[in-house]
């Protein structure tokens, strides 16, 4: 055999996989979904190749590794819940190529039931070969953490749950290559369901503490002090960060339409996140009027348009609604995104600022959207006319903060 693996969609999700799979001496096949791959450094793909990665030459080479993930995107469709058009396409791909005693595994955040309900009769009608029986199938929530040092796929408990038994231990003997701990749920359901509480858990929270934020502002309350003193609690309490709004690929979900109830809880913190760039908009408004100045003709410079620090994806990030908001308002936006060479709002070009602080000083407001590393916080506090910190990241007293 070429390869053991094949990860079928090179995102957010198949791409780390594949990196894992490769260090952990695995050879891997990376079949992409779309036109573009995951972000890789030239060094990366170099020691990727080097430790046995490589793309197939066509989609027969898939029917011939032992296992295969399919880690398609599910962006939002229009019903709210996850798009499975990729999903269905890399399946279809797969299929066709197929052989016994393959394991198939779904990584792709989906809504509870589509392993068994959508994904298992489309790859038995391809194929003609029968799950549980001919080929192992299984889900395992995909648990990759953009960007993060700490938490790793190899130091992360990966979730399991497969049609059968028999499926549960083949994708465990395969994710126990990768990870120090396998955690076997019931089946296919129970797993995807996991993926949905963990999702949705986030959600919920930062809806919370995004309230927290509207709710301290009109009290005069520090809720970075708040948040300060609640987060030293050792039990009962975890520290969430309010923000501009909510991005990223892994899309809140209420399950209306396929529960007998949806979750309500859901529903609302979406549309508490939803209405975030708002509220930050009307801040800005609102500091530029304290300081006599308007929206309208007001140079306003956007720092950090990707939905996540240090990471130049920008999927849902709210940045893109704060710049059309502002522009709708009669201001000149610029921006500043060291992973950002070009940004487009409303099909237009957005200026980008060459010097940071040149721009933070020449602009009536500068909007801290994203902390990426790089940027010198307690410089740029000094030389910004007017600053509205989104992230509490500036030091106490140094900016206006959410």
């Amino acid at each position: 055999m070429p390869a053991d693996l094949a990860v079928i969609g090179l995102g957010p999700y198949g791409l780390p996989l594949a990196q894992a799979a490769v260090a952990a001496g695995i050879p891997t096949l990376g079949y992409r979904t779309g036109p573009e791959p995951g972000p890789l450094t030239p060094a990366e793909l170099r020691r990727m190749l080097s430790g046995g990665f490589r793309t197939p030459a066509g989609p027969a080479e898939l029917g011939r590794v032992r296992t295969a993930v399919i880690c398609a995107p599910t962006p939002p469709a229009p019903d709210g819940g996850p798009d499975l058009a990729q999903v269905e396409a890399a399946a279809r791909t797969l299929a066709a190529h197929m052989r016994p005693h393959t394991t198939v595994i779904l990584e792709s955040p989906v809504q509870p039931g589509t392993t068994e309900e959508f994904l298992r009769p489309l790859l038995e009608g391809v194929s003609g070969l029968r799950a549980g029986r001919d080929f192992h199938l299984a889900y395992s929530p995909s648990r990759v953490d953009p960007g993060n040092r700490d938490f790793t796929p190899a130091n992360t408990p990966k979730v399991i749950g497969g049609l059968t038994p028999a499926c549960t231990e083949s994708a465990a003997a395969f994710y126990g290559r990768l990870t120090d701990k396998v955690v076997r749920a019931r089946g296919p359901r129970e797993a995807e369901t996991v993926q949905l509480l963990e999702t949705n858990f986030r959600h919920v929270n930062i809806a919370l503490v995004n309230e927290m934020a509207v709710l301290c502002n009109d009290l005069g309350v520090d809720l970075w002090d708040v948040l300060r003193c609640a987060e030293t609690k050792p039990f009962g309490f975890q520290a969430f960060r309010p923000g501009p709004g909510v991005g990223g690929h892994s899309v809140p979900q209420d399950l209306t339409g396929r529960a007998p109830r949806s979750l309500r809880m859901v529903e609302l913190a979406q549309q508490v996140n939803e209405q975030m760039p708002r509220y930050v908009v009307q801040r800005a408004a609102a500091l530029l009027n304290e300081h006599g100045k308007s929206a309208r003709g007001a140079r306003v410079l956007l720092l950090g348009v990707t939905y996540k620090a240090d990471l130049a994806d920008q999927q849902g990030a709210p940045a893109e609604e704060i710049a059309t908001r502002l522009m709708s308002m009669g201001a000149a936006v610029s921006y500043h995104d060291p992973h950002v060479p070009s940004w487009n709002v409303l099909d237009r070009p957005v200026p980008r600022a060459d010097s940071l602080y040149e721009a933070a000083a020449d602009a009536d407001l500068t909007i801290l959207l994203q902390q990426h590393r790089t940027y010198d916080l307690q410089g740029l506090s000094v030389k910004a006319q007017l600053l509205l910190d989104t992230r509490g990241a500036t030091p106490t007293g140094a900016a206006h903060r959410l």
